[in-house]
């Protein structure tokens, strides 16, 4: 059967030499003399592969500007014939710098640097502002900065943070995502580097299993914080992505958190209805990792628990070792269910216009 995808995370990465020629001259003699200088997730825990990726799904380096990306057409948005792909990036270390102003710079590096290198050759293809959350006013400027830009279509930062993001100091930030009419993005990542809290209340932890389990506590805070901290109030316009977090672990908290509302609403007066109702409307959940009970019967009963047919949009987080196919990843579901999932949650989030033709739709 013929159907559209729009895979919403996909990490194309930036060489280092290619995003220092994007840098102003003094940042960039201080990365020749000192190295780049921002924490990094695998000098911590081991992603498995190299940097996280697959060993057979390195691209080429160093054979032309273009080789880069050639190879993931081929490799990828090609062979899936992808309708779109959201760029989420793949160093998420400036987001744990102490040094705001260095992240701002290596924030508008990075995000030049996709514009030209990535977005303007092939028009599948969309972009995510990343911002130095460090410093909201430097993140509000930076939105400012590319929020107009066509094809930059969310903005992102990573999980690991200073503060839940539901916390007032982030205020700036909502405010120029809404000017721009941008979605916020959660991507999992650097907890407890750098500047960040540690990955679980308990503290640190020892292998990489572990910390790959204490991402979605993190998440489940975030979620909290947006809700109860009244985001979704002052912001009504505002929508949330959770990437890369798996999916199914949502029902069970969206339960807990709507019997917590109902016994201590009187501390939160300004949340008006259950936090299932704010999720509903502003937040959605992307399906990498995809967590599937034992028990199959349990899939579509819990699908239907995190309303994935409004709620939920693929992503294959490739080249990573854990990455999912398109063609593979999901149990049966009913047609309509899919299509929504695969294409058109995120076509409408994203405001992203179908074919002209099924010529950008994948056979499985």
């Amino acid at each position: 059967m013929s159907h559209l995808i729009i895979d919403c995370d996909i990490h194309a990465s930036i060489p280092y030499e290619g995003l220092k020629a994007y840098l102003p001259r003094y940042y960039r003699e201080q990365i020749e003399t000192w190295g780049k200088r921002v924490p990094g997730q695998n000098q911590m825990y081991m992603n498995g592969g190299t940097n996280g990726s697959m060993q057979e799904h390195q691209p080429p380096r160093g054979q032309g500007d273009d080789a880069y990306l050639d190879y993931i057409r081929t490799h990828h948005i090609d062979k899936f014939n992808l309708t779109y792909g959201i760029v989420t990036g793949s160093d998420y270390g400036l987001h744990a710098s102490p040094d705001a102003d260095y992240a701002a710079a290596l924030c508008t590096a990075a995000n030049d640097y996709v514009i030209e290198r990535y977005l303007s050759r092939d028009s599948r293809l969309k972009g995510s502002i990343q911002i130095p959350k460090q410093d909201p006013m430097l993140a509000a400027k930076e939105i400012d900065r590319v929020g107009s830009h066509p094809d930059m279509v969310q903005v992102i930062v990573s999980n690991g943070a200073e503060r839940p993001y539901g916390n007032r100091r982030y205020e700036p930030i909502y405010e120029a995502c809404v000017r721009h009419n941008l979605p916020f993005a959660i991507h999992v990542s650097m907890e407890g580097i750098g500047i960040n809290n540690p990955p679980t209340g308990a503290g640190y932890v020892s292998y990489y299993a572990e910390y790959r389990a204490a991402r979605t506590q993190i998440m489940m805070a975030h979620l909290a914080s947006f809700i109860f901290e009244g985001v979704f109030v002052k912001y009504p316009e505002l929508k949330v992505i959770m990437v890369e977090a798996g999916m199914l672990w949502v029902a069970p908290y969206l339960w807990r958190l709507d019997q917590d509302w109902k016994a201590l609403r009187h501390q939160t007066p300004w949340v008006k209805e259950p936090p299932s109702e704010y999720y509903r409307r502003h937040v959605k959940i992307t399906s990498q990792p995809l967590e599937l009970p034992p028990n199959k019967e349990l899939f579509l009963p819990l699908m239907e628990a995190i309303n994935a047919r409004d709620n939920l949009m693929f992503a294959s987080d490739y080249p990573h070792w854990d990455f999912d196919s398109p063609f593979l990843a999901f149990p049966k579901m009913d047609a309509e269910m899919k299509r929504r999932i695969f294409y058109q949650n995120a076509a409408d989030l994203y405001q992203l216009s179908a074919p002209e033709s099924e010529a950008g739709g994948a056979r499985s």
